[in-house]
């Protein structure tokens, strides 16, 4: 999503991700992944309640997909640390006009997310 940020920023949306981490663990996810912009933190999950943003099933947590990235990831020799925070929460990404969601996608699981094309071509339909 940050490589499409400048096609955001001239459609009138800026990027902010959102994590129910500490604030330093959050610091740490941003350096790991290179984000630029606003990371904020969301610990008692107000935000993740307000845009119905719920918690996987233990089944739907460790789908083949979420699998998938794991197996990549020790294949390449990178460490697997033990969370921080909450597996079972689910992320989501929202288009947001004057403070209000206007499109919210919803994950049924970890690894169920949109194109970033989708959430541009949202974003692009409200601008």
């Amino acid at each position: 999503m940050q490589e499409r940020g400048g096609e955001m920023g001239e459609l009138g949306f800026a990027l902010i991700a959102v994590g129910f981490s500490p604030p330093d663990a959050l610091a740490g996810l941003a350096g790991h992944i290179g984000w630029t912009g606003p990371f904020c933190s969301d610990q008692d999950r107000a935000l993740y309640d307000r845009l119905g943003l719920g918690r996987a099933g233990v089944s739907k947590l460790l789908t083949s997909g979420t699998r998938a990235v794991y197996a990549a990831a020790l294949k390449r020799g990178a460490a697997v640390e033990r969370p921080v925070e909450d597996m079972r929460q689910l992320g989501g990404d929202a288009v947001v006009v004057a403070g209000v969601a206007r499109v919210t996608f919803r994950p049924a699981s970890p690894d169920d997310r949109p194109e970033v094309d989708e959430i541009v071509a949202a974003a692009r339909s409200l601008a």
